[in-house]
């Protein structure tokens, strides 16, 4: 029987898909490091105060992608490149969603629509980084090679969900309301897409790295686009809700250094 912690434990144990989706989420992990130090670096003039939270969210990610690279070296595996059709951050922005890196190039003042979209998106992809590494903790949470990590960058991701409900509830009250849900709406229904687009992919890759029978392709497949399915009609409404969050200034202080690994 096909199990998530199963097909994990396969990707985990052969090294070549294991350095595959370490490169996959190093590079995403970076990816949002420098998206975010770039927003902080040109946050809108009235909205300065979020600066240090900006800062720490990209701080963190950058920590991740370092950690990720670090398990493959403590395996003595280098980065491989990520295939194109795996890059989630790259097929989002080209689906239009958040803020495009042509605009954070440039050095010029992000308006507070920018910080507000880019708040709306960050709490849909958190929602899914969120999800993904309580998955994991709940699998691999006590594994002598990766349960340190997994369960660090759980509580980051944690935070930085936190920090987005926080965050949209207080701009929603100074009258961002409106732009916050449609915001919200039109990326969830992206993301889910896109997701089920690179999830796909990256299976297509590990299959063909652990060389995997087609029926078994064939049923992860379609669980995938199962799970699509319930998403668009439904399970998507779990992205776009607001509500105050146990954990308050989540993103209040420095960010907690990477250990060795």
């Amino acid at each position: 029987m096909l199990t998530a912690k199963g097909l994990f434990q396969e990707i985990i144990d052969n090294d070549e898909s294991f350095r595959l989706f370490c490169s996959i989420a190093a590079s995403g992990e970076s990816q949002g490091g420098w998206e975010n130090a770039r927003i902080a670096a040109l946050v809108a003039p009235g909205m300065k105060d979020l600066t240090p939270k900006i800062t720490r969210h990209g701080a963190d990610e950058d920590k991740h992608g370092r950690i990720f690279n670090a398990l493959m070296k403590k395996r003595g595996l280098e980065p491989v490149p990520v295939p194109p059709d795996t890059d989630y951050t790259m097929l989002l922005e080209q689906r239009g969603i958040g803020l495009a890196h042509d605009k954070l190039r440039r050095d010029e003042p992000l308006t507070e629509r920018d910080i507000v979209v880019y708040l709306a998106h960050s709490r849909v992809t958190e929602q899914r980084a969120a999800d993904q590494m309580d998955m994991l903790v709940t699998y691999f949470g006590d594994h002598p090679e990766l349960g340190r990590a997994i369960h660090m960058i759980d509580n980051d991701e944690a935070n930085h969900l936190a920090y987005c409900h926080e965050e949209l509830l207080r701009l929603a009250r100074q009258g961002h309301g409106r732009l916050i849900q449609r915001t919200l709406r039109d990326s969830a229904l992206v993301e889910i897409q896109v997701y089920r687009d690179v999830s796909l992919a990256v299976m297509g890759h590990m299959g063909r790295i652990l060389r995997w029978p087609r029926p078994k392709a064939a049923v992860l497949a379609a669980g995938i686009r199962g799970m699509y399915a319930y998403e668009r009609l439904a399970g998507w409404h779990r992205m776009v809700s607001l509500k105050t969050p146990e954990r308050l200034d989540a993103l209040g202080g420095p960010a907690t250094p990477a250990p060795a690994f």
